[in-house]
């Protein structure tokens, strides 16, 4: 069992006031976990680390004499996905860092995943086995081929039950189609072909082929001194399989449609932000850099994160967000020292809850944002070790950026900036959230009436 479970209430309806679990996943830079993603049904919750590792987690299921327990996510499966390669041809190491982990809809007993580094993404297949077959004619039971001579009757071989067993095994290897690194991965709503996107290039693949996959977005200039921007996130429409975003370092976002070219040079819509001129500053176009893109679940809206804040915008009005959300302003006066220490350069994901209702994502100090859409409230709250002890409440916190500093708040000049939360989950249906702070894994739910 995780250490840090227990039963959690909560004073406002989405605030997430008390932890669930918490997981450490080691001390050293392999355990840095790089990605947090739950399936389908939220039954599930895969995370991946530097060190090239898949680690699921299982929700416990109902029990009558300890209903407490329904919400706890214990390990299901841990395998090595991505080992470390040498690129001979271009002098260069692939790390084994899980760069996106993304589920497909299950459709039998098993369950299976796409996962990927830098060069190359995987389909995995996790099932379960409880029962070993036996009785094998030309096999002793030790597995070795018996001589037929000393076979003198026919056996039927039977199934017996056995210890259960998680199996993971690699079913698919799309591999040789990125010069660049892989920055994301979507699987299209066919749920027969998928896209992996690196800093230039998009390409489509089919999940039954992995030795061609097709060009659909190519943004390399013929001279490379005169390229402006990078593919930063793409991602595909979550009903119409023709349909995708992706964006750029420059902080536009373009919609494609399959349907009107094989090669998506030209983009059906353009969602671009004209930028005020008196806030132009050195650092205008680094923290204006789109580090994630996501649809909601109609379909009607798309997120994105830039260093500063979340936006929201209508695929029907391209010229500006509908919403915009401060993550942490206060660190507008901090730009230089962090440019200086390449925290600039953070990519934090965002993510919608169930309902589309409240938007979450990370900042530094081991805090996390939520918005709650409706009533335009806002909350900041801090995923530590000084918090997971079981039935911990967790105090909003606020930042003080100059004057007198209460009791409760945190000066800006004390935060942290090694400790930052890049990656969140959201639970498909339920408020259950992962939060993937450096090397901990922590998981808040709701109150359980």
């Amino acid at each position: 069992m995780i250490p840090g479970f227990g039963d959690l209430t909560q004073e406002t309806l989405w605030f997430f006031s008390q932890l669930k679990g918490t997981v450490d996943f080691g001390d050293s830079d392999a355990d840095i976990i790089s990605t947090v993603e739950f399936n389908n049904t939220g039954e599930l919750l895969a995370t991946g680390d530097k060190g090239g590792r898949v680690v699921i987690f299982q929700r416990e299921q109902e029990n009558k004499n300890q209903p407490h327990r329904r919400g706890e996510y214990n390990v299901y499966s841990t395998f090595q996905s991505h080992e470390p390669e040498f690129d001979y041809l271009k002098s260069l190491e692939i790390e084994e860092k899980i760069n996106k982990i993304r589920w497909l809809p299950q459709q039998n007993a098993a369950y299976f995943l796409l996962s990927t580094n830098d060069k190359t993404v995987k389909l995995w297949k996790v099932s379960e086995r409880d029962k070993r077959p036996e009785g094998y004619n030309l096999k002793d039971e030790e597995g070795r081929i018996r001589d037929p001579c000393t076979i003198t009757s026919l056996r039927v071989p039977v199934l017996r039950p056995m210890d259960l067993m998680v199996e993971a095994t690699p079913r698919r290897v799309f591999s040789n189609a990125h010069t660049y690194h892989i920055n994301s991965i979507s699987v299209n709503s066919d749920y027969e072909t998928y896209m992996s996107a690196d800093d230039l290039r998009i390409n489509l693949w089919n999940l039954e082929i992995t030795n061609r996959s097709f060009n659909i977005v190519d943004i390399k200039p013929t001279n490379m001194e005169e390229l402006t921007e990078v593919i930063t996130a793409a991602e595909f429409h979550p009903h119409n399989c023709n349909t995708f975003v992706y964006s750029s370092s420059k902080g536009t976002i373009r919609l494609c449609d399959m349907r009107s070219s094989a090669l998506c040079d030209k983009h059906s819509k353009l969602f671009e932000e004209p930028e005020d001129p008196s806030n132009r500053s050195f650092f205008s176009e680094i923290i204006s850099s789109i580090s994630d893109v996501k649809f909601n679940h109609s379909g009607r809206y798309i997120m994105t994160r830039d260093y500063l804040t979340v936006k929201v915008w209508d695929l029907n009005m391209e010229n500006r967000p509908i919403e915009t959300y401060q993550v942490h302003d206060y660190l507008r006066s901090k730009l230089c020292s962090l440019y200086e220490n390449d925290c600039i350069f953070d990519k934090f994901e965002c993510v919608w809850n169930g309902s589309d209702s409240v938007i979450m994502t990370g900042s530094y100090n081991n805090f996390f944002r939520m918005f709650d859409r409706n009533t335009k409230r806002d909350v900041t709250l801090e995923a530590s070790r000084e918090n997971s002890k079981p039935r911990a409440i967790l105090k909003p916190r606020k930042v003080c950026v100059g004057g007198k500093r209460r009791k409760d708040e945190i000066s800006v000049d004390s935060l942290d900036f090694s400790k930052k939360i890049l990656h969140t989950a959201w639970h498909p249906s339920e408020n259950i959230i992962a939060v993937a702070a450096t090397n901990n894994l922590y998981i808040f739910q709701d109150k359980v009436n």
